[in-house]
């Protein structure tokens, strides 16, 4: 459980870590999206939200669109209503998605496939980031979930319920909805071809959150069970956190994901209720960290909070702090520090036996 540090890598290094074919999977529209996603986390009040073109996923009437998401398989969550109900109206699409690949106004939480090549017995749930006021699909999770299935590995992206929009549940709809996402992967095995030992998660920024309080609450009793699927462990076998939010303690709460999910001035109850690092059991899964030292958004406090807690509870983690990479480097940019976490996890995920030759 020793702590790796990366303060210096060479481009040829990063690069031989990370498939430079990765490159070429980038969303057009990348760097607009990560100035948007620092724009949604600023510590800023009062700030007026900037409106997207909005596309319907597949499986809707309407024009064929390139949004990221519009062709991928779609997994339902819930058999009917999600827990306690709410949220948008039930007569459009599932959720509104803009060509970007940025959704918001989740109706129906669901898991996006995508399938590899040559599955190789893994499978790995996905939150993109976003604050939780959005989902970042077209800049994290379909170009992650694409990359994993080079490695054989079979994603699905979550597209999760945002607390912002009317869920009766607030702030516990994301993670009922992560709970769920893990046990209907694993319930899902024989289907899709992988083992329900090899069930991961892996979120960025507000959905490093999301998975953290998924690998860390699993036996938590957040909704009543709806089925046999429920009956499944919700535990992940593996959890990888990039850039993560994992606290909502001052100092290090100036985040969207704080503000939406426990208010302008919350109480240490609620704050400790929401915070990852409170809620860290021996049984948490293996967990792996990346993040830079210069993040202004999920300052790097909060990677080190959880390291701290997990090396405490004695379950094993790894973390690597970049010098530079700054908030929402995706895949990271080719011969940057942060472009060898791919390569990193990918080493740190064979030698658990994750993901397999």
């Amino acid at each position: 459980m020793a702590l790796h540090r990366r303060t210096l890598l060479t481009g040829t290094a990063a690069l031989a870590l990370a498939p430079a074919a990765l490159a070429q999977e980038r969303p057009v529209g990348q760097d607009k999206l990560q100035d948007d996603k620092r724009r949604d986390d600023k510590p800023e009040e009062g700030r007026p939200q900037q409106e997207t073109p909005r596309a319907k996923p597949s499986g809707h009437d309407g024009p064929p669109q390139t949004a990221p998401g519009a062709t991928l398989e779609v997994l339902r969550l819930w058999p009917g209503k999600p827990p306690g109900g709410g949220g948008p109206g039930p007569d459009g699409p599932r959720f509104d998605e803009s060509r970007e690949g940025v959704v918001t106004g989740v109706a129906e939480p669901c898991l996006l496939v995508m399938r590899p090549a040559r599955p190789t017995g893994s499978a790995m749930v996905i939150a993109a980031g976003g604050g939780y006021r959005r989902i970042d699909l077209g800049h994290e999770a379909v170009p992650v979930g694409r990359w994993l299935n080079t490695l054989g590995v079979t994603a699905f992206a979550l597209v999760y319920r945002l607390p912002g929009e009317g869920w009766a549940a607030g702030a516990d709809a994301p993670i009922q909805d992560a709970l769920r996402a893990t046990r209907l992967v694993r319930a899902r095995a024989r289907r899709y071809g992988y083992e329900t030992n090899r069930v991961g998660v892996m979120g960025f920024s507000a959905g490093g959150h999301l998975m953290g309080a998924a690998s860390t609450r699993f036996a938590s009793p957040l909704y009543r069970p709806v089925d046999e699927d429920d009956a499944v462990s919700a535990r992940p076998d593996v959890a990888a956190l990039i850039y993560p939010v994992i606290t909502l303690k001052p100092p290090f709460d100036r985040t969207s994901s704080r503000r939406v999910l426990v208010g302008e001035s919350p109480t240490r109850v609620a704050t400790d209720a929401y915070s990852v690092e409170t809620h860290v059991p021996p049984e948490s899964p293996p967990t792996f960290l990346a993040q830079a030292a210069d993040d202004p958004i999920a300052v790097v406090d909060n990677s080190l909070l959880m390291y701290a807690a997990l090396r405490a509870a004695e379950v094993p983690v790894e973390m690597h702090l970049f010098e530079r990479g700054g908030h929402g480097f995706n895949l990271g940019v080719p011969g940057s520090p942060a472009s060898a976490w791919p390569g990193l996890f990918a080493t740190w995920a064979r030698r658990r036996g994750f993901i397999r030759a």
